[in-house]
Protein backbone atom coordinates (compact mmCIF):
# COMPACT_ATOMS: atom_id res chain seq x y z
CA UNK A 1 0.00 0.00 0.00
CA UNK A 2 1.33 3.44 -0.78
CA UNK A 3 2.49 5.91 1.99
CA UNK A 4 -0.63 7.92 2.95
CA UNK A 5 2.07 10.61 2.81
CA UNK A 6 2.05 10.57 -1.25
CA UNK A 7 -1.56 11.70 -1.17
CA UNK A 8 -1.37 15.69 -0.31
CA UNK A 9 -5.13 16.03 -1.01
CA UNK A 10 -6.91 13.93 1.27
CA UNK A 11 -10.07 14.00 -0.10
CA UNK A 12 -12.12 12.06 2.96
CA UNK A 13 -10.30 13.49 5.75
CA UNK A 14 -11.97 13.03 9.17
CA UNK A 15 -14.85 10.87 7.72
CA UNK A 16 -15.84 7.38 9.02
CA UNK A 17 -16.92 5.18 6.34
CA UNK A 18 -17.95 1.59 5.91
CA UNK A 19 -17.39 -0.67 3.34
CA UNK A 20 -19.50 -3.73 2.88
CA UNK A 21 -17.89 -6.70 1.20
CA UNK A 22 -14.23 -5.22 2.38
CA UNK A 23 -12.54 -8.05 2.36
CA UNK A 24 -11.55 -8.81 -0.66
CA UNK A 25 -11.70 -7.65 -4.51
CA UNK A 26 -12.99 -3.89 -5.34
CA UNK A 27 -14.31 -3.36 -1.51
CA UNK A 28 -10.74 -4.14 0.10
CA UNK A 29 -9.16 -1.97 -2.75
CA UNK A 30 -11.84 0.76 -1.55
CA UNK A 31 -10.81 0.99 2.00
CA UNK A 32 -7.40 0.99 1.46
CA UNK A 33 -8.45 3.85 -0.90
CA UNK A 34 -10.76 5.72 1.84
CA UNK A 35 -7.58 5.13 3.77
CA UNK A 36 -4.78 7.12 1.81
CA UNK A 37 -7.21 9.94 1.34
CA UNK A 38 -7.57 10.56 5.50
CA UNK A 39 -10.84 9.18 6.64
CA UNK A 40 -10.71 8.83 10.66
CA UNK A 41 -11.83 5.22 10.41
CA UNK A 42 -12.73 2.36 7.65
CA UNK A 43 -15.42 -0.36 8.76
CA UNK A 44 -14.48 -3.32 6.92
CA UNK A 45 -17.63 -5.72 6.86
CA UNK A 46 -17.81 -8.92 5.34
CA UNK A 47 -18.43 -12.37 5.90
CA UNK A 48 -14.84 -13.44 5.35
CA UNK A 49 -13.46 -13.48 8.44
CA UNK A 50 -9.90 -13.91 8.57
CA UNK A 51 -9.39 -11.74 5.01
CA UNK A 52 -11.08 -9.20 6.56
CA UNK A 53 -9.71 -8.83 10.42
CA UNK A 54 -6.12 -9.10 7.81
CA UNK A 55 -7.16 -6.06 5.63
CA UNK A 56 -8.23 -4.11 9.00
CA UNK A 57 -5.24 -4.76 10.77
CA UNK A 58 -2.79 -3.80 7.86
CA UNK A 59 -4.50 -0.64 7.75
CA UNK A 60 -4.13 -0.08 11.01
CA UNK A 61 -5.88 -0.39 14.64
CA UNK A 62 -5.94 3.24 14.95
CA UNK A 63 -8.34 3.42 12.07
CA UNK A 64 -10.15 0.44 10.75
CA UNK A 65 -11.91 -2.53 12.96
CA UNK A 66 -13.60 -5.45 10.63
CA UNK A 67 -17.11 -6.49 11.81
CA UNK A 68 -18.68 -9.66 10.67
CA UNK A 69 -21.76 -9.19 8.31
CA UNK A 70 -24.07 -11.02 6.22
CA UNK A 71 -26.01 -8.32 4.43
CA UNK A 72 -28.20 -10.90 3.78
CA UNK A 73 -29.58 -10.52 7.39
CA UNK A 74 -31.32 -7.08 8.92
CA UNK A 75 -30.47 -7.59 11.55
CA UNK A 76 -26.77 -7.77 11.54
CA UNK A 77 -26.79 -4.95 9.00
CA UNK A 78 -28.52 -2.66 11.75
CA UNK A 79 -26.09 -4.23 13.91
CA UNK A 80 -23.19 -3.03 11.69
CA UNK A 81 -23.83 0.15 11.54
CA UNK A 82 -25.56 1.27 15.04
CA UNK A 83 -21.87 -0.52 15.87
CA UNK A 84 -19.87 1.94 13.63
CA UNK A 85 -22.11 5.53 15.08
CA UNK A 86 -21.07 4.39 18.87
CA UNK A 87 -17.39 3.51 18.13
CA UNK A 88 -17.13 6.69 16.12
CA UNK A 89 -19.98 9.26 16.64
CA UNK A 90 -21.26 9.41 12.99
CA UNK A 91 -21.39 7.74 9.60
CA UNK A 92 -20.25 9.82 6.60
CA UNK A 93 -19.65 7.04 4.09
CA UNK A 94 -21.67 4.05 3.19
CA UNK A 95 -20.20 1.74 0.50
CA UNK A 96 -22.91 -0.86 -0.53
CA UNK A 97 -20.21 -3.14 -2.47
CA UNK A 98 -21.32 -6.85 -1.02
CA UNK A 99 -22.31 -8.97 -3.80
CA UNK A 100 -22.27 -12.49 -5.00
CA UNK A 101 -22.08 -13.79 -9.08
CA UNK A 102 -24.15 -16.71 -10.71
CA UNK A 103 -23.82 -19.81 -9.34
CA UNK A 104 -24.75 -21.19 -12.91
CA UNK A 105 -25.08 -20.27 -16.33
CA UNK A 106 -28.97 -18.66 -15.23
CA UNK A 107 -30.84 -18.71 -18.85
CA UNK A 108 -33.88 -17.69 -17.99
CA UNK A 109 -35.07 -21.31 -19.97
CA UNK A 110 -33.23 -22.88 -17.36
CA UNK A 111 -33.64 -20.99 -14.45
CA UNK A 112 -32.71 -21.93 -10.99
CA UNK A 113 -34.82 -20.10 -8.94
CA UNK A 114 -33.18 -21.59 -5.46
CA UNK A 115 -29.78 -19.57 -6.82
CA UNK A 116 -31.68 -16.97 -7.69
CA UNK A 117 -32.95 -16.57 -4.56
CA UNK A 118 -29.80 -16.55 -3.26
CA UNK A 119 -27.98 -13.88 -5.40
CA UNK A 120 -31.13 -11.67 -5.26
CA UNK A 121 -31.16 -11.62 -1.15
CA UNK A 122 -27.23 -10.59 -1.39
CA UNK A 123 -27.11 -8.09 -4.28
CA UNK A 124 -30.96 -6.59 -3.96
CA UNK A 125 -32.65 -7.29 -0.65
CA UNK A 126 -28.61 -6.87 1.34
CA UNK A 127 -28.26 -3.90 -0.71
CA UNK A 128 -31.61 -2.44 0.46
CA UNK A 129 -30.72 -3.15 4.10
CA UNK A 130 -27.66 -1.58 3.94
CA UNK A 131 -28.67 1.74 2.13
CA UNK A 132 -31.79 1.90 4.43
CA UNK A 133 -29.60 1.92 7.95
CA UNK A 134 -26.66 3.87 6.31
CA UNK A 135 -29.68 6.47 5.40
CA UNK A 136 -31.37 6.52 8.69
CA UNK A 137 -27.91 6.73 10.35
CA UNK A 138 -27.27 10.00 8.63
CA UNK A 139 -30.76 11.31 9.26
CA UNK A 140 -30.31 10.50 12.82
CA UNK A 141 -26.71 12.14 12.83
CA UNK A 142 -28.06 15.40 10.58
CA UNK A 143 -25.08 13.77 8.34
CA UNK A 144 -24.71 14.82 4.84
CA UNK A 145 -23.19 11.73 3.98
CA UNK A 146 -22.84 9.96 0.58
CA UNK A 147 -24.08 6.22 -0.42
CA UNK A 148 -22.29 4.24 -3.26
CA UNK A 149 -23.32 1.00 -4.21
CA UNK A 150 -21.87 -1.44 -6.28
CA UNK A 151 -23.81 -1.85 -9.91
CA UNK A 152 -22.43 -3.67 -12.82
CA UNK A 153 -22.72 -2.67 -16.66
CA UNK A 154 -25.29 -5.55 -16.29
CA UNK A 155 -27.45 -2.88 -14.90
CA UNK A 156 -27.62 -1.40 -18.48
CA UNK A 157 -28.05 -4.27 -21.05
CA UNK A 158 -29.39 -7.32 -21.69
CA UNK A 159 -27.05 -10.78 -20.98
CA UNK A 160 -26.87 -13.84 -22.69
CA UNK A 161 -26.40 -15.70 -19.49
CA UNK A 162 -26.26 -14.82 -15.61
CA UNK A 163 -29.77 -13.86 -15.51
CA UNK A 164 -30.38 -13.79 -12.01
CA UNK A 165 -27.15 -11.62 -11.59
CA UNK A 166 -28.42 -9.08 -14.37
CA UNK A 167 -31.88 -8.92 -12.87
CA UNK A 168 -29.79 -7.60 -9.30
CA UNK A 169 -27.97 -5.65 -10.54
CA UNK A 170 -30.96 -3.68 -12.21
CA UNK A 171 -32.21 -3.53 -9.15
CA UNK A 172 -29.58 -1.99 -7.39
CA UNK A 173 -30.02 1.09 -9.74
CA UNK A 174 -33.94 1.28 -9.17
CA UNK A 175 -32.89 1.62 -5.33
CA UNK A 176 -30.23 3.90 -5.91
CA UNK A 177 -32.67 6.19 -8.19
CA UNK A 178 -35.45 6.34 -5.91
CA UNK A 179 -33.03 6.69 -2.57
CA UNK A 180 -31.96 9.46 -4.40
CA UNK A 181 -35.05 11.10 -4.59
CA UNK A 182 -36.13 10.38 -1.26
CA UNK A 183 -32.80 11.52 0.48
CA UNK A 184 -31.80 14.86 -1.16
CA UNK A 185 -34.22 16.50 1.14
CA UNK A 186 -31.78 15.58 3.83
CA UNK A 187 -28.42 16.21 1.71
CA UNK A 188 -27.52 13.06 1.40
CA UNK A 189 -25.86 11.91 -1.82
CA UNK A 190 -26.82 8.37 -3.26
CA UNK A 191 -24.97 7.00 -6.59
CA UNK A 192 -23.55 3.75 -7.97
CA UNK A 193 -20.67 2.98 -9.72
CA UNK A 194 -20.79 0.36 -12.58
CA UNK A 195 -17.88 -1.64 -13.05
CA UNK A 196 -16.76 -3.32 -16.29
CA UNK A 197 -15.08 -6.40 -16.41
CA UNK A 198 -12.10 -6.60 -13.15
CA UNK A 199 -10.38 -9.74 -12.64
CA UNK A 200 -11.73 -9.74 -9.27
CA UNK A 201 -12.75 -13.13 -7.00
CA UNK A 202 -16.28 -12.68 -8.22
CA UNK A 203 -15.51 -12.39 -11.81
CA UNK A 204 -13.43 -15.68 -11.62
CA UNK A 205 -16.11 -17.57 -9.91
CA UNK A 206 -18.62 -16.14 -12.34
CA UNK A 207 -16.71 -17.41 -15.59
CA UNK A 208 -16.04 -20.81 -13.58
CA UNK A 209 -19.69 -21.24 -13.64
CA UNK A 210 -19.74 -20.35 -17.26
CA UNK A 211 -17.07 -22.63 -17.70
CA UNK A 212 -13.96 -20.81 -18.18
CA UNK A 213 -11.70 -22.05 -15.45
CA UNK A 214 -8.17 -20.48 -16.03
CA UNK A 215 -7.21 -17.17 -15.03
CA UNK A 216 -5.20 -16.30 -18.08
CA UNK A 217 -8.45 -16.80 -20.30
CA UNK A 218 -10.67 -14.77 -18.01
CA UNK A 219 -7.76 -11.83 -18.84
CA UNK A 220 -8.02 -12.42 -22.26
CA UNK A 221 -11.93 -12.07 -22.09
CA UNK A 222 -11.84 -8.99 -20.00
CA UNK A 223 -9.39 -7.63 -22.10
CA UNK A 224 -11.16 -8.06 -25.28
CA UNK A 225 -14.36 -6.54 -23.91
CA UNK A 226 -12.71 -3.06 -23.80
CA UNK A 227 -13.15 -0.80 -26.86
CA UNK A 228 -10.44 1.88 -24.89
CA UNK A 229 -7.23 0.60 -25.69
CA UNK A 230 -4.70 1.72 -22.58
CA UNK A 231 -2.28 -0.94 -22.72
CA UNK A 232 -4.09 -2.97 -19.52
CA UNK A 233 -7.22 -4.04 -17.87
CA UNK A 234 -9.48 -2.29 -15.49
CA UNK A 235 -8.40 -2.75 -11.95
CA UNK A 236 -9.61 -2.70 -8.51
CA UNK A 237 -7.63 0.21 -8.02
CA UNK A 238 -9.58 2.27 -10.95
CA UNK A 239 -12.68 1.39 -9.65
CA UNK A 240 -11.99 2.29 -6.18
CA UNK A 241 -10.76 6.06 -7.38
CA UNK A 242 -14.02 6.23 -8.97
CA UNK A 243 -15.90 5.35 -4.73
CA UNK A 244 -13.32 7.95 -3.75
CA UNK A 245 -14.46 10.59 -6.27
CA UNK A 246 -17.95 9.70 -5.36
CA UNK A 247 -17.31 9.45 -1.76
CA UNK A 248 -15.72 13.04 -1.43
CA UNK A 249 -16.93 16.80 -2.11
CA UNK A 250 -15.49 16.51 -5.53
CA UNK A 251 -19.34 14.97 -6.06
CA UNK A 252 -21.07 17.11 -3.38
CA UNK A 253 -23.41 18.04 -6.33
CA UNK A 254 -24.13 14.67 -7.77
CA UNK A 255 -26.68 12.23 -6.97
CA UNK A 256 -28.71 9.86 -8.58
CA UNK A 257 -25.99 8.64 -11.08
CA UNK A 258 -24.47 5.35 -12.06
CA UNK A 259 -20.95 6.42 -12.82
CA UNK A 260 -19.92 3.27 -15.37
CA UNK A 261 -16.07 2.53 -15.38
CA UNK A 262 -15.97 -0.25 -18.45
CA UNK A 263 -13.18 1.24 -20.64
CA UNK A 264 -16.17 1.60 -23.32
CA UNK A 265 -17.95 -2.04 -23.20
CA UNK A 266 -21.66 -0.94 -22.88
CA UNK A 267 -21.09 1.52 -26.26
CA UNK A 268 -19.40 -1.12 -28.06
CA UNK A 269 -22.60 -3.76 -27.50
CA UNK A 270 -25.36 -0.66 -27.81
Amino acid sequence: MADPKEITNKKLQGKVAIVTGGASGIGEATARKFALHGVRAVVIADVQDEKGQNVAASIGSDRSIYIHCDVTDEDQVKSLIESTVKIYGRLDIMFSNAGVGSAGEQTVLELDLAMYDRVMAVNARGMAASVKHAARAMVEGRVRGSIVCTASVTASVGSAKFADYTMSKHAVLGLMRSASVQLSAYGIRVNCVSPGSVTTPLLRSSFKAGAVAEEEDVGRLVESSLRLKVGKTISVENIADSVVFLASDDSEFVTGHNLVVDGGFISRIT
